[in-house]
């Protein structure tokens, strides 16, 4: 069944502010010169400044959204940054999410008026310096919306874009605006849990937890990879299934297991 068969009937311009942060962590093994040289190429090559905002860009597309302006930066010795500024293409309303079901978490239009405080930023945190040869790249994507956009439809993509062993996704929704009986609202569409708007099969990969505080329009998921394939986290011809290799992935699990728990190292 539908969370809700109407959409709620707004006053003049929606100016909630949604905001979603997804945060995710990838990890190699890469324990020569050649080899951490070989996996900063593979990243510049993959993820500079233009790279990262062709995602942003894609992702404007899938929210509805028109790209206004983009500012790309890489960095040396590693990383990139890129910030893209956008407006909304649609002309109506949100309408109803199905709350189970093929459809669930999925939104059926996300139109509004013009917006004009949206944007996209990404940044990316490559490590190559850990002694033991574990070396991780991080990256922030943030996603922040004013108006009838759920940013939350893009997550499916963002999925795809990266390789992810950890992943911490945050939705807010800030501000008000008001009906047309003037009464303020402070959420225009349901959520449940940020994993209503994942594929299962993505969701099937991960261990998921999920913090849900809806009296403050806030949510949190946390996600780790619990089947790993050892054969992607060595440099070809490296024999992943070696006992030192067993225990480099071992370090990785740890690794993992302390981002999701924030635990100290």
């Amino acid at each position: 069944m539908p969370l809700s068969r109407e959409p709620i009937r707004l006053e003049g311009f929606n100016n909630l502010t949604k905001v979603v942060s997804f945060n995710l962590y990838d990890f190699v093994v890469a324990r020569t010169e050649a080899e951490r040289d070989s996996y900063v190429k593979y990243l510049h090559d993959n993820f500079s400044g233009p790279r990262i905002t062709k995602i942003l860009a894609k992702i404007a597309q899938i929210i509805d959204a028109e790209v206004l302006s983009v500012s790309a930066q890489d960095y040396d010795p590693y990383g990139a940054s890129s910030l893209v500024l956008m407006s909304d293409l649609g002309h109506g309303q949100v309408v109803e999410r199905e709350a189970d079901g093929e459809g669930a978490g999925k939104i059926a239009a996300s139109v509004g008026a013009h917006l004009t405080k949206s944007h996209l930023c990404a940044h990316t945190y490559p490590d190559v310096l850990d002694p033991r040869g574990i070396c991780s790249f991080r990256v922030d994507i943030d996603i922040a919306t004013c108006g009838t956009i759920v940013p939350l439809r893009a997550l499916d993509y963002m999925f795809e874009s990266f390789e992810n062993d950890v992943v911490i996704i945050d939705y807010v929704v800030r501000g008000f605006t008001r009906d047309t009986q003037g009464n303020r609202v402070y959420m225009d569409h349901s959520v449940r849990s940020i994993q209503d708007f994942i594929d299962p099969g993505v969701l099937a990969d991960y261990e998921c937890e999920d913090l849900a505080l809806p009296s403050q329009n806030i949510w949190q998921t946390k996600m780790m990879r619990t089947d790993l394939d050892p054969k992607e986290y060595f440099a070809p011809g490296i024999d992943p299934f070696a006992p030192e290799s067993r225990e480099l992935l071992g370090l990785i699990k740890r690794e993992m297991a302390g981002i999701f728990n924030n635990l100290p190292n």
